[in-house]
């Protein structure tokens, strides 16, 4: 069976990066029938976020991706949190040890970081980055000697210089990485917990992981999880390794640089489906033009193979589009539920915010633009510029509009119903009896209601929303302007 696992550290916030791989590692698991499992990687203390696990839960929720195995929700492998399994990880330390595979560093502080700067007489030489596993060489009687002087330690993995270590990854092929690159990393600190790198191995295998998913800055780390499978004895899960994700800036993308959590994306009025469908494609693509994407068709379509090795931009204009597309895809009721908590409350306590929700559901790409789309329904832009009666495409000038605003207005004084559909056929009737173009009609008409160059809906729409004695008052000014 299939089981992926999203593992993150509880650091604070849901980066779109991190959302991207446990969105893939769920779409591999649904995919295939499998499991899809939550761990929680809290081995480093110093950068634990009070709350951290919280946001975490109701990001993976409020997203869709529902996890079959977790913290919260159990399992037969856990526990799923790893500050809850450092006997686990001491058994594998001592067992890696006893294989010879490991070793007791007894290095201090200082001693590591006059290791760091030992440039071997060369001043100018950079700070050697790897530890030289002096420790390694040490005889067995002054390791004793420390371990009965109770001496802190850590466990380093022990990594032969010699040849070169070679993993295939589903989508960078065959990558082979030269042994004396890799350092002897630590595998358990000297508090007894394991460092992220073994606990990742250990967890992976106990809780029976398939596929592993990691981007590919990790590339150059990969090799020494291969070496630990291999001095256990045990089976390497199926690497796959997804391109970066850079903003418009070609940087990585990264707090600091701008946008890149899902909170700030969700506070900006994003759908979190339409988050979800956007990500997919970065660094993946369905092999033809379909852009638009539900979780389930994606569970549907989503192949591993379809994975590329270029680094994705990540394109807001992109994002707006389809999030723009999941808006429209809404039921009305939804949509309008949705909208409600953007709706100003002089637009709530005066308008039928259902018809406002209908209005301007196909016309928003984003919910925070909601409010200010809706402006001209309580506050007219007055006197605006009478250069918006001139339209080329209608035909229409402040010349030609004024006349057919004053035979409107008089007529529109006794108009029965004031509804959507007897206005329309009431404006479509005046065209026909002055033998002029409907945009005639209408053009000047919502220019005179909103003032503005654009607005959601046309002439009927504001009209209707704006009721009778409104729309005449407003006729009044613009005939006044003009």
């Amino acid at each position: 069976m299939v089981r992926t696992r999203y593992a993150p550290s509880p650091t604070g916030y849901m980066h779109i990066g991190n959302l991207r791989t446990a969105l893939y590692a769920f779409l591999v698991a649904r995919k295939d029938h499998g499991k899809f499992l939550l761990r929680i990687e809290d081995t480093d203390q110093a950068r634990f976020v009070a709350d951290a696990l919280e946001v975490i839960y109701s990001s993976l929720r409020v997203t869709g991706l529902n996890w079959d195995e977790g913290p919260d929700v159990g399992g037969p492998v856990g526990p799923y949190v790893q500050s809850e399994r450092k006997e686990i990880y001491q058994k594998y330390g001592n067992e890696i040890l006893a294989k010879g595979n490991a070793y007791r560093c007894f290095c201090s502080k200082e001693t590591l970081e006059e290791i760091r700067h030992s440039h071997d007489g060369d001043d100018d030489a950079p700070p050697i980055a790897t530890y030289d596993g002096r420790c390694s060489r040490l005889p067995q009687a002054e390791i004793d000697a420390n371990l009965k002087a109770n001496k802190s330690f850590v466990i380093r993995q022990k990594i032969k210089k010699e040849g070169a270590t070679t993993f295939h990854d589903v989508v960078f092929g065959d990558i082979t990485i030269s042994n004396d690159q890799l350092d002897d990393q630590v595998l358990i600190k000297a508090d007894g917990l394991p460092t992220y790198n073994f606990a990742n191995v250990v967890d992976d295998h106990l809780m029976q992981i398939t596929h592993v998913m990691r981007g590919s800055e990790y590339i150059s780390s990969t090799p020494k999880y291969v070496l630990l499978y291999q001095s256990f004895g045990w089976t390497q899960p199926i690497s796959i390794h997804l391109p970066l994700i850079l903003g418009a800036n070609g940087k990585k993308l990264s707090k600091r640089e701008g946008a890149a959590a899902l909170s700030d994306f969700l506070d900006r009025g994003f759908l979190p489906e339409a988050i979800l469908n956007y990500i997919a494609l970065l660094g993946w693509n369905p092999g033809d033009d379909t852009e638009f994407f539900t979780l389930q068709t994606l569970i549907e379509r989503f192949s591993v193979d379809r994975i590329g090795k270029s680094p994705a931009i990540f394109d807001e204009v992109k994002l707006k589009h389809l999030n723009g597309l999941h808006i429209k895809a809404m039921t009305p009721e939804k949509f309008h539920d949705l909208a409600l908590k953007y709706l100003p409350e002089a637009i709530r306590s005066k308008f039928d915010t259902k018809k406002v929700a209908a209005l301007i559901q196909t016309r928003v790409d984003r919910l925070i633009d909601i409010p200010e789309m809706l402006t001209f329904l309580t506050a007219m832009p007055f006197p605006y510029d009478k250069a918006l009666y001139e339209h080329k495409k209608m035909k229409t000038t402040p010349e030609t509009s004024k006349p057919v605003l004053e035979e409107v207005r008089a007529k529109l004084a006794t108009l029965e119903p004031w509804t959507h559909d007897s206005l329309h056929q009431f404006m479509i009737d005046f065209a026909t009896a002055k033998a002029i173009k409907n945009g005639q009609v209408m053009w000047p008409i919502r220019v005179a209601l909103t003032g503005l160059p654009t607005s959601p809906g046309g002439a009927v729409e504001a009209a209707e929303l704006l009721g009778r004695a409104e729309t005449l008052s407003r006729l009044d000014r613009s005939i006044s302007l003009l």
